[in-house]
């Protein structure tokens, strides 16, 4: 009798222990946050458009559209391999992929006429003129992205984020260094 209840109480600590150990998040657990977005800008643009320049037609067309643009930026977790850290003790040193745009959104609804002139002689701009309208804004807002500085801001977010996190798994001496960004080299 004493056995088994000296087994009942020795399996009956264990349990308790397990349960009570908290198990600590590891650094690949980064790996499951994928595209990381850390910084959210939105931007307005004005789109113009004036084809009275034209000589086959006569009179007027002349549109005024406003957009409101979505960019996300961040980091792209999900490739984190142990390659990418190095530990000793409670230091670490994490190397991540370089900061990207994660998206360009323009909902449908962000775009509005703001004004439109259209002579007697014109026909008034369908949806298709005002989508192709659109894509060239977008075109142009993701051309302007360099002078946003929302890459810089994204690392700078990034950098802080990741820096508390692996504070908080135990980590006192933390280094966090990116990756170079990749160029798109393409040959017309």
């Amino acid at each position: 009798m004493y056995k088994v209840l000296l087994l009942a109480v020795v399996v009956g600590l264990g349990c308790a222990k397990k349960q009570t150990e908290e198990k600590k998040p590891d650094v690949f657990s980064l790996r499951e946050m994928s595209d990381l977005a850390t910084v959210e800008y939105t931007v307005t643009k004005i789109i113009k458009a004036n084809d009275d320049k034209t000589w086959f037609k006569v009179g007027d067309r002349k549109i005024l559209m406003s957009c409101e643009a979505t960019i996300k930026a961040g980091v792209d977790m999900s490739g984190l391999m142990k390659e990418h850290f190095s530990t000793n003790g409670n230091a670490i040193h994490l190397r991540l992929p370089p900061p990207k745009i994660i998206s360009i959104n323009i909902p449908a609804d962000k775009i509005k006429t703001e004004y439109e002139e259209i002579s007697v002689f014109r026909d008034p701009y369908k949806t298709g003129d005002r989508d192709d309208l659109a894509a060239q804004a977008e075109a142009q807002i993701a051309r302007s992205i360099p002078q946003l500085g929302i890459i810089e801001q994204a690392k700078a977010n990034t950098t802080l984020f990741v820096h508390q996190f692996l504070r908080q798994i135990g980590y006192d001496s933390i280094t966090i260094s990116f990756d170079a960004p990749q160029t798109n080299s393409v040959n017309s």
